[in-house]
């Protein structure tokens, strides 16, 4: 086999552990395709090279000493510049953070991702602060789409998304809060998952929204998403929001298919918000699923609209003292919303957290009927850098907000969901994705469902030729 990363993981760590290739060759493979292809993509804003050689090389040393190697032994990947990693700023898109003591352990992630054997080669760009869908960084400059560099990789976790889709690495870490991994898996054409709020630590990572945030990986693969996923899993006392107690065993239930499972299209506010390619890829996974009806979201655009109020409310609050000092340090897309959130009136962030109760009740009695539900990810494919509009339907809509119409309802619920990549030829070559979404804590019925899709040929990953 080929060193070449855009390798899936699986295959990476296969090669590695029957010694056709070491993990130092697949790294030195790694470093030569992020050196060739970063300048045209911009989603590593870090590289670290001295430390990934050390993982490499120990990963080597196991193998050679006959040791069993873990899951993961010698993947490359890469994490969103949110995520602590020992000895490094944690700069979170901005420069505001850049004066910080560096972080003096990493993430419980990236450890995850270290007992699991993964290699960490460096940092990937985002929107400031996690507070975008577009990674139009005015500090680190955007991130391009590498399917068409003239457009968006989609955000906040655009360089997380751009790193896999351009085969720069086959695994990354991002965040999701209204949609920060849905979004740009579904624009760069790759995988990602968005676990149950409360699933995986998120100790060691740079806040937006306490009640809202998520983080979970994103992959060239399903395979290598189940992967990365089982590794990431493990309950974390010190952590007082992540609430797993158990760890589910992904990679080896993958194919038990969805036999049995109830299986539902989102109608309604997804069909309404979503133009026709996207919604139609949805129809499409629907179909392959044998789904039995399209089913109705209850209070949808409620639950966005609240989503709204506590995101603004709390990332305000967050930086109310930075920004009394440095608000010019800022980036000009985030400040003015940061402001806004920061002298918001307390009653609407209370009445939005009530609303958010009444919003739980809805869903979780939506899921006594159904196992799974499908929905487009984007309203549109990715728009060009710098669009200041979307025609969505036939009404005009501001594009960096509206590109979340889908993913909000379901993040403010803190259901998991599958990315799926899908391909319209309605969408002039660019890739749309599906949300496969499950009742929370049931990600193991998100990823069955997306491995049907897989296996069908409708979800899938392109290479991207150069």
């Amino acid at each position: 086999m080929s060193a070449h990363p855009s390798a899936c993981a699986g295959a990476v760590a296969q090669a590695i552990a029957s010694g056709q290739v070491s993990a130092v060759e697949v790294l030195d493979a790694t470093l030569a395709r992020i050196a060739a292809t970063n300048d045209r993509v911009n989603a590593f804003t870090a590289v670290w090279p001295e430390r990934a050689y050390r993982e490499a090389q120990a990963v080597d040393r196991l193998r050679a000493q006959g040791l069993p190697l873990p899951p993961l032994a010698g993947v490359p990947y890469a994490v969103k510049n949110l995520f602590d990693v020992q000895g490094e700023v944690t700069l979170a898109g901005s420069v505001v953070l850049k004066n910080n003591a560096p972080a003096s352990q990493d993430a419980v992630l990236v450890h995850q991702m270290q007992a699991g054997g993964a290699v960490l080669v460096g940092a990937l760009n985002m929107d400031e602060f996690a507070y975008g869908f577009t990674t139009e960084n005015s500090h680190y400059g955007p991130t391009r789409n590498p399917h068409d560099p003239s457009r968006i990789a989609g955000g906040s976790s655009g360089g997380s998304a751009a790193a896999v889709a351009a085969g720069m690495v086959p695994l990354s870490l991002g965040s999701d809060t209204n949609g920060s991994i849905r979004l740009p898996a579904a624009l760069c054409g790759v995988w990602g998952c968005k676990p149950t709020f409360g699933r995986l630590s998120r100790r060691g990572s740079f806040p937006f929204v306490h009640s809202i945030d998520h983080l979970g990986p994103f992959a060239d693969s399903l395979h290598g998403l189940a992967l990365a996923y089982d590794a990431l899993q493990g309950p974390d006392a010190l952590d007082p929001g992540c609430h797993a107690t158990a760890v589910q065993a992904l990679v080896q239930d993958l194919d038990l298919g969805v036999k049995g499972l109830r299986i539902g299209l989102l109608g309604g506010y997804f069909e309404d918000n979503a133009n026709a390619p996207a919604y139609a890829a949805a129809q499409q996974a629907a179909r392959v699923l044998g789904a039995s009806a399209v089913v109705e979201w209850p209070l949808a655009a409620q639950g966005r609209a609240a989503a709204f109020l506590i995101t603004a409310s709390e990332g305000g609050s967050l930086h109310l003292d930075r920004l009394r000092t440095r608000a010019r340090d800022y980036e000009p897309l985030t400040v003015h919303r940061l402001i806004a959130g920061a002298v918001q009136p307390a009653a609407w962030y209370a009445q939005a957290q009530r609303f958010r109760r009444v919003y739980r009740d809805a869903i979780n009695a939506l899921f006594a009927d159904w196992d799974i539900l499908l929905a487009p990810s984007t309203p549109v494919s990715a728009p060009p850098i710098g669009t200041e509009t979307l025609d969505i339907r036939g009404v005009t809509l501001p594009c960096r907000p509206s590109l979340g119409l889908l993913t909000q309802p379901v993040s403010f619920m803190g259901c998991p969901v599958v990315a799926a990549p899908v391909w319209p030829e309605a969408s002039a070559g660019l890739p749309l994705g599906v949300q496969v979404i499950a009742a929370p804590w049931r990600e193991d019925l998100a990823f069955r469902a997306a491995r049907v899709l897989e296996r069908s040929g409708l979800a899938h990953t392109r290479a991207v030729e150069w």
